[in-house]
């Protein structure tokens, strides 16, 4: 089966797929399949639309009833979830319509945001939007990537797919700067905490009485 071949018949279901659990990148390679003609953009947009939606809504309920112990779990999760927390403290709807564009934030935030206790129907309605405009965006992100692309590429069709190779590898190098940088904010947090926790105990002993 060609690359082709694999698009056409599966390109649906793994947007759907990919999506429940993150992924804007394959939105934006779907979209330029799309401008291929291998896909089509409107069923492009509605995979990737119910997939995020999907997604979300189930870590959201997670969350709901397990979230807190989840985050407990991981240092990275516990600094992202701090910081999740203190922007629903301030912009609760705003967050909910965009919390699918802030990178490092994106996954932790349905999780956070179900610990916390949103009412239900507020998130259901809130991340339909966000997830309808975030599949939007960049569904014809990518397809007009495509077609920008066209119009400075003689053989436009022969690069197109080391393009896509390009963006895909492009993400994954952000991938993994990102998760190094929380590895290590998680070592630091880890540090100072222990510092902190020794600081205390030292304190604690310093003040019990001598012994008989």
């Amino acid at each position: 089966m060609t690359l082709e071949q694999f698009v056409t018949e599966y390109g649906y279901l793994a947007i759907f797929l990919w999506t429940f659990v993150e992924g804007e990148t394959v939105v934006i390679v779907a979209g330029f399949f799309a401008h291929l003609g291998l896909l089509d953009i409107n069923l492009v947009m509605l995979s990737a639309l119910v997939g995020s939606f999907s997604g979300d809504q189930l870590y959201y309920y997670i969350g709901r009833h397990g979230g807190v112990k989840l985050i407990a779990k991981r240092k990275t999760c516990q600094l992202n979830a701090e910081k999740v927390y203190r922007i629903l403290h301030r912009h609760q709807y705003f967050l909910i319509l965009t919390f699918r564009f802030y990178y490092g934030l994106r996954n932790v935030t349905p999780f956070a945001i179900g610990a916390a206790q949103i009412p239900r129907i507020r998130f259901f309605v809130l991340n339909l939007i966000g997830a309808s405009i975030w599949a939007v965006l960049f569904s014809y992100g990518g397809y007009y990537l495509g077609q920008t692309l066209k119009q400075y590429l003689d053989d436009y069709h022969r690069y197109a797919f080391y393009i896509l190779g390009g963006i895909m590898l492009l993400a994954a190098l952000i991938w993994i700067v990102k998760r190094i940088q929380l590895a290590r904010q998680a070592r630091r947090a880890a540090t100072v905490e222990f510092a902190v926790d020794n600081s205390a105990n030292k304190d604690r002993n310093d003040n019990l009485p001598p012994p008989i």
